[in-house]
């Protein structure tokens, strides 16, 4: 199976913002991920492979393509910034078996992702003992200058993280959108979670109180076109 997008400039232009942490400007993609632009650094977080399967497992039936879906558009982001290296921020499989039920197609389809890249998975709540035979390296945190990458937030500058699922609502012309978003005060960031099946946490929740300064932080939401940059504080 071959996974692929093309995509035009035109489409580059309107899918990417920006969004700066620590002095570093990241693209901010409309798919939920973050580009370093000059590493050559493509960072997701909390894929969620193969959360179908795991409710599956448990009795719950959802339509088994989660992890299909979210390969699709890991694959479109990919073609879209060519990076040098992958950062998988944490939670990538939905629990610590889900793995062992990655279809051989689907681990081919991880395999070309790393053909000619660096890959590093980042271990997450979800999947803390990731096997060596994913491919790529297994990290609990990885520092890049003056960026650390991890799963779990700890509202340390110069941080991005994953695991709280961000997301937010906001009211206009009469009507209530609510969509997944970066979370960032210009200093730290969380990211949203990536994987088709993630669901997600308002960032009005007391959790990221903790994380971000008393002066406030943004909510980058990922729109139908394109990432619209609002105050936290205007979101319901």
């Amino acid at each position: 199976m071959t996974i692929g997008a093309q995509v035009s400039r035109d489409d580059d232009d309107m899918r990417v913002s920006t969004v700066t942490i620590s002095d570093v400007t990241f693209a901010a993609d409309l798919s939920g991920a973050l580009f370093w632009e000059e590493q050559r650094l493509l960072v997701v977080s909390d894929l969620h492979l193969e959360k179908g399967s795991s409710f599956a497992l448990r009795g719950v039936l959802l339509p088994p393509y989660d992890t299909l879906a979210t390969l699709s558009r890991l694959a479109a982001v990919i073609s879209r910034h060519d990076p040098r290296t992958i950062i998988a921020l944490g939670d990538s499989f939905h629990d610590r078996t889900a793995h062992e039920r990655l279809s051989s197609e689907n681990r081919d389809v991880v395999a070309a992702f790393q053909a000619g890249r660096d890959w590093i998975w980042i271990s997450g709540n979800h999947d803390p003992m990731l096997p060596s035979d994913l491919g790529g390296t297994v990290a609990d945190e990885v520092a890049i200058g003056p960026i650390t990458f991890r799963h779990e937030p700890t509202g340390a500058r110069g941080e991005i993280a994953g695991h709280l699922h961000p997301k937010a609502r906001v009211s206009a012309r009469g009507r209530s959108m609510e969509r997944r978003c970066f979370a960032s005060d210009g200093m730290r960031a969380v990211m949203p979670a990536f994987g088709a099946y993630a669901g997600g946490l308002s960032i009005r929740d007391a959790a990221f109180a903790k994380i971000f300064s008393a002066n406030g932080f943004v909510a980058h939401l990922l729109g139908d076109r394109r990432v619209h940059a609002i105050a936290a504080s205007r979101c319901s």
